[in-house]
């Protein structure tokens, strides 16, 4: 079953959640990031920030903090059994830190298919900004959706 580009424009239930030192640090170990600034406050002090910043991609992360991160693809009449991670875009307006409240918004801003129907793309876009609403950052996912059988 193809993805109904009418899923263009769908707004996805929005994120927030406090950033955790502790689990940026995880993270910082996860990806091998050796910059002491991501896990050590003294650090990250001394490079003038006010605690832990947050590593490169961790942002993308926050939505998969829902009880059921992938129930919008669900939702579309997605297979989860035939998704791809195709692509993943940041675009970094501030710095955010251990501490901060943040709120990840997403919505459906693209529905494309391509090798006859085989192949159906899926674009996200988020916006991540504090308690306060100043903006952090913007993301960008395409999940690309395999139809087997389909376009031979």
């Amino acid at each position: 079953m193809t993805v109904d580009p009418s899923a263009v424009g769908t707004v996805l239930p929005a994120t927030t959640m406090t950033i955790d030192a502790g689990r940026l640090r995880l993270f910082a170990k996860a990806i091998g990031e050796t910059n002491p600034i991501f896990t050590d406050e003294q650090a990250a002090r001394a490079a003038g920030h006010a605690t832990l910043p947050v590593p490169p991609t961790y942002l993308f992360a926050i939505e998969l903090e829902n009880p059921d991160p992938f129930a919008w693809l669900a939702d579309l009449g997605v297979d989860l059994r035939h998704v791809l991670h195709g692509e993943q875009r940041f675009t970094y307006h501030s710095t955010a830190h251990a501490g901060d409240v943040v709120t990840v918004s997403p919505r459906i801003t693209d529905v494309y298919s391509k090798k006859g129907g085989a192949l159906d793309f899926v674009v996200k876009e988020s916006t991540l900004t504090r308690a306060d609403g100043s903006l952090v950052a913007e993301l960008q996912s395409v999940l690309v959706v395999r139809h087997p059988g389909a376009g031979k």
